[in-house]
């Protein structure tokens, strides 16, 4: 490389300092953008996963509710509990939602054929997340209902789910059972995340459409919003999780024990 090439690449400066020579800069100090960019891409803000798994339930737990309320149709992750609240009325949503949420962990460890631990804790974070369904319900009625506001409601709550997601799937833990599902499914199979997420909430959307059409002899809780989140919503969260991947890094009191013990 000549010389011109190697001032190119190395003499993007911060600050100029002389050496003794007039325009000459001491090499010492030469540090080029490159250094910079790449300093900056390996050194991401830590963020502590407890509080965000904390973070994705609240957030998930109100987008869910938030889309249901526009009109729009209920997500994906919750269309079948809430299929099951519609058509057996005596349970609530939130209740139904711990149930399916149960059985999606049952069906993982059938598949990895064996007990996982961790699983258990999922249960423990669905059971917030249910109970959480419940509370939103009993406020979001006191938000105007006009047409203006439900598009937005429903754009607001696409976009919370995506991120809610997309936290859950980095904090580290155990995550909710309708989040914990495709991601562990996808690491079973080798799919990729998004392919197996669009694949988790059609059959979700099949399932609802299934049994409210027959038990009900009409399709409830499924709307245009319900359908448009559906085939797109895991390309929605994939996107977000690249961005977080490029600014943040996610650490856990367990995982700072471990690296301490060794």
């Amino acid at each position: 490389m000549d010389s011109a090439k190697t001032l190119l690449k190395i003499s993007f400066f911060r600050n100029k300092i002389d050496c003794g020579d007039a325009g000459r800069l001491c090499p010492k100090v030469q540090v080029s953008e490159e250094f910079f960019m790449d300093t900056t891409a390996k050194n991401p803000h830590a963020l502590r996963g407890e509080w965000m798994l904390a973070l994705a339930v609240c957030i998930n737990s109100f987008g869910v509710v938030l889309m249901l309320y526009s009109g729009a149709g209920i997500s994906a992750i919750s269309s079948v509990p809430f299929a099951f609240s519609q058509v057996f009325p005596r349970l609530t949503l939130g209740t139904w939602t711990y149930l399916f949420q149960g059985l999606l962990i049952l069906s993982l460890m059938v598949m990895r054929k064996r007990f996982v631990p961790p699983y258990l804790f999922s249960f423990v974070v669905g059971f917030v997340f249910s109970e959480l369904l419940d509370v939103h319900e009993l406020w979001i009625g006191i938000l105007p209902t006009a047409l203006p506001w439900r598009i937005l409601y429903f754009a607001v709550s696409y976009v919370l789910l995506c991120i809610g997601i997309a936290l859950s799937n980095r904090c580290g833990l155990p995550i909710i059972p309708t989040d914990l599902f495709p991601r562990e499914l996808a690491d079973i199979t080798g799919v990729s995340y998004p392919k197996i997420k669009i694949g988790f909430d059609v059959t979700c959307l099949a399932v609802t459409a299934g049994l409210t059409f027959f038990c009900l002899g009409h399709l409830e809780g499924l709307g245009i919003g319900t359908v448009l989140a559906a085939f797109t919503m895991g390309k929605g969260v994939g996107i977000c999780g690249s961005w977080m991947d490029k600014r943040f890094q996610f650490t856990t009191f367990l995982a700072k024990r471990k690296e301490k013990a060794q």
